[in-house]
């Protein structure tokens, strides 16, 4: 059995923050929670703490439209990056979003990893590769959690893996930043290894070379 290290229960909502200068303080470690809207990403963070509401689901994609943190331990947070996809708001909204977010990956220094959320019967749009591509760039390590991995036959969903983790081996050739897994919130399939993943990041001591920030 895997006996972590990290306390996701514990997770507390801290602030809602519309940019980097608004932000918690940037010590300690953070893991951040990125996908288009509809993928399932506050669901994800919901299973990973089992608080139930503590990341808003809605059938309103993309509503959240702040980085929103939640505090798990000393120093310990996890990020919910605004959604991106279906959001029915102006250009200009989703635009801001766009530059809050980036700047956020480049220039937080306790980013440990990220966890970008793709539903596994729709992976690699075109947000998902943008975000790949700039973790490769930049050495960010990150985990690609494939949802609705229930909606699919484990022949189709195995499928899906092996063919996203060819795309994921065409960035990161040796094999040190990515990461992928089938998950399932609702069936709570795929969380032990998710939470492996996240205490390692958690946990480790990391740098990540500020010419790529």
């Amino acid at each position: 059995m895997h006996i972590t290290n990290v306390n996701y229960r514990a997770a507390q909502f801290i602030m809602s923050a519309p940019s980097l200068a608004k932000c918690p303080d940037d010590i300690g470690h953070e893991v951040a929670f990125a996908g288009r809207s509809n993928a399932g990403k506050s669901s994800a963070i919901n299973t990973l703490t089992g608080i139930k509401g503590l990341a808003r689901t809605s059938k309103t994609p993309g509503r959240t439209q702040l980085l929103n943190f939640f505090n798990i331990g000393e120093d310990q947070r996890l990020v919910d990056l605004p959604g991106y996809g279906y959001a029915k708001v102006p250009h200009n909204v989703k635009q801001q979003w766009g530059e809050h977010v980036t700047e956020y990956l480049r220039r937080r220094l306790s980013l440990a990893g990220l966890v970008l959320v793709m539903d596994i019967r729709h992976p690699l749009q075109p947000f998902d590769m943008q975000m790949l591509q700039w973790s490769a760039q930049a050495g960010v390590p990150t985990h690609a959690l494939l949802t609705k991995a229930d909606k699919l036959s484990r022949g189709a969903a195995h499928a899906a893996l092996l063919t996203i983790d060819r795309r994921l081996t065409e960035l990161d050739p040796e094999g040190t930043l990515f990461t992928l897994q089938c998950f399932s919130a609702t069936k709570k399939t795929g969380l032990v290894e998710l939470k492996e993943i996240l205490d390692h990041w958690f946990t480790s001591e990391f740098s990540v070379p500020n010419a790529n920030k």
